[in-house]
């Protein structure tokens, strides 16, 4: 994995753990999370708090060298972003057929070994998510960052609030992607 250099911190960092921006047009600030948008870019940690210094200390000007222009809301628009890009992601992952929803699908998965990733709704009740908790194989993190209803649509189901994802190269990004959403104070409830 690449790395690159934080604008507020100074640090290096995997770019996984990064949120890459670019100068659109009317040198706006816009985010780039898939990190495919032509243009130099600037890196930022992937955490609200450096977002918030990066537009206090104007580093987002600094870093490309040009008066940049700043919606006001991008921290509500990023974190929106970031939260869309986790669920869709997971809705990947069902359509491909790595996703399995339900108690009792979602425990036999875990006992098989088969889950990369145990989802679990945060407002779910937490009787039958530390039952589940307590299955987990090694290296099956949870990702409890989506509510009932998210994991609902992702999935295209109703009253979903255990689900399994399989090892494979989805269940990696999703992973990344809950990181994300977890670091930028989207949530709490991600457990490794």
């Amino acid at each position: 994995m690449s790395s690159r250099k934080c604008i507020v911190s100074g640090e290096e960092h995997d770019k996984a753990d990064l949120i890459r921006f670019v100068l659109g047009p009317g040198n706006e600030i816009v985010p780039d999370l898939q990190q495919k948008l032509p243009g130099r870019g600037v890196w930022l940690a992937a955490d609200r708090r450096a977002l918030e210094r990066a537009l206090a200390e104007n580093r987002f000007s600094k870093a490309f060298k040009a008066k940049c222009r700043v919606d006001p809301g991008l921290p509500a628009r990023l974190e929106d972003l970031i939260r869309r890009e986790a669920r869709q992601y997971l809705a990947l992952a069902n359509k491909a057929g790595l996703v399995v929803a339900g108690y009792e699908k979602t425990a036999d998965a875990l006992a098989q070994g088969r889950a990369r990733l145990l989802i679990e709704a945060a407002d779910g009740a937490e009787d039958g998510r530390r039952k589940l908790r307590a299955k987990r194989p090694e290296g099956c993190e949870i990702v409890a960052i989506f509510a009932s209803h998210e994991l609902d649509l992702a999935l295209g189901r109703a009253n979903v609030i255990h689900a399994a994802v399989a090892k494979g190269g989805l269940a990696e990004k999703l992973l990344s992607a809950a990181r994300r959403v977890e670091a930028f104070g989207a949530v709490t409830g991600m457990h490794g």
